[in-house]
């Protein structure tokens, strides 16, 4: 069988479906809550005190209300409170909410919260979403600064009028949000995300006044401070003064330690850039004309020198060293003949000595077989045997006996 709601000809009546959802909630066991207390509503004469309780990472709350008994075991509690509650879900059939009873209330004091911070501080560190190598720099002169800020805050003001104090022509793209309550989270990190979108956006300002710790619980909000540690653009931290310290300066690429030094630091100082631009200026002017006198006073002593006076004198050294090598060449070239013709002198004088010719013109002869062998001994020619004298001058035949 198909269930009612199934059946368009057989729907729930209102009283009957809010019946049926009072069952399911009355059937919800008790629960604890923590949330920020946005309203308080006390009726004279009514022992039931109404509240709303906000979730401080979102825009959300829900209605609780209590005994004022219960309500006094805790007081004084004030608007913005954080506390924790014990309570059961009850369904109104009548007109369809759903509200909380309170049995029990505890305040969350500023101990635990310190806790709970350094807890998410040592986590995030861990991360490494505080470390410098992940901060980026701030653009040297930003096309459009992104400023969030508060609601005519005096914080907002003061970071616009420091940066135009320097640089007059800077242009802001403000988001006016709320800083102080438990909306502050969800609109601080929508103003972000839009501005993180907007391309000519180079760098954002988050910016608020000082005020107690409780005030700026929104700004060590771990949604908000994952967000900031996930954009690309440089954020700059401006959250009220110098002791104040939320969990957004570590993980933000600079912190100021006011607004006021939120604005001065955005932009560069006008007037020093133009001193830096006219020194530099005076600096480029005296280099150029130093190089150029430098320059004038080389060729000024060129000019004073023989050479250029006389430019004739060039050719007339190269000539005066040319013909000495000229000369040097031919005393060299005329030594090494003389020398070459005392060695072959030498060289004839002993051949001579040594030639069989001089012993010839001494009055010597070479006798010599008629098959030109030279004669050495008697015994080695037969009588009769034809001779041949070789003389200083000419030769004669000879038989021997």
């Amino acid at each position: 069988m198909p269930d009612q709601s199934e059946q368009p000809e057989k729907p729930f009546t209102v009283r009957a479906i809010s019946e049926r959802i009072g069952a399911i909630v009355d059937g919800l066991s008790e629960v604890w809550i923590e949330g920020e207390l946005s309203e308080i509503n006390v009726r004279p004469g009514s022992p039931t005190i109404f509240m709303r309780l906000r979730d401080t990472s979102a825009d959300m709350s829900i209605s609780v209300r209590c005994f004022k008994n219960v309500f006094d075991s805790v007081a004084p509690l004030e608007t913005n409170a954080r506390v924790v509650i014990r309570s059961k879900p009850t369904w109104w059939t009548k007109n369809g909410s759903l509200s909380f009873n309170i049995s029990e209330i505890r305040q969350v004091g500023v101990g635990e919260l310190m806790a709970r911070l350094e807890a998410l501080k040592n986590l995030l560190a861990s991360e490494g979403l505080f470390d410098l190598d992940r901060k980026r720099a701030l653009p040297f002169l930003p096309n459009v600064v992104g400023l969030i800020c508060g609601r005519n805050s005096d914080a907002g003001n003061d970071v616009v009028e420091n940066a135009k104090r320097r640089w007059p022509s800077v242009k802001f793209e403000i988001r006016e949000v709320a800083v102080a309550n438990a909306a502050a989270v969800s609109e601080v990190s929508e103003a972000l995300s839009e501005l993180e979108a907007n391309p000519d956006v180079d760098v954002i300002i988050i910016t608020r006044g000082g005020g107690s710790f409780e005030d700026l619980l929104p700004f060590s909000d771990e949604s908000l401070l994952r967000l900031v540690a996930n954009c690309k653009t440089p954020i700059i931290s401006a959250i009220g003064h110098e002791k104040d310290s939320p969990l957004l300066d570590l993980v933000a690429d600079w912190r100021a330690s006011t607004p006021t030094d939120a604005g001065k630091r955005v932009v560069p100082d006008m007037e020093e850039e133009l001193a830096n631009i006219s020194n530099l200026q005076d600096r480029a002017n005296r280099f150029l004309q130093n190089l150029m006198t430098f320059e004038a006073s080389k060729i000024k002593g060129f000019m004073e020198r023989q050479i250029m006076r006389e430019p004739q004198t060039i050719v007339t050294t190269r000539v005066e060293i040319i013909t000495g090598l000229i000369a040097r060449s031919h005393r060299s070239m005329t030594s090494r003949i003389a020398i070459a013709a005392e060695e072959i002198s030498g060289l004839r004088t002993q051949v001579r000595t040594l030639s069989p010719q001089a012993t010839l013109d001494r009055g010597y002869s070479v006798v010599q077989k008629s098959d030109g062998s030279v004669l050495r001994k008697a015994s080695e020619v037969k009588p009769g045997e034809k001779l041949r004298l070789r003389l200083a001058q000419g030769e004669v035949g000879a038989i021997t006996e």
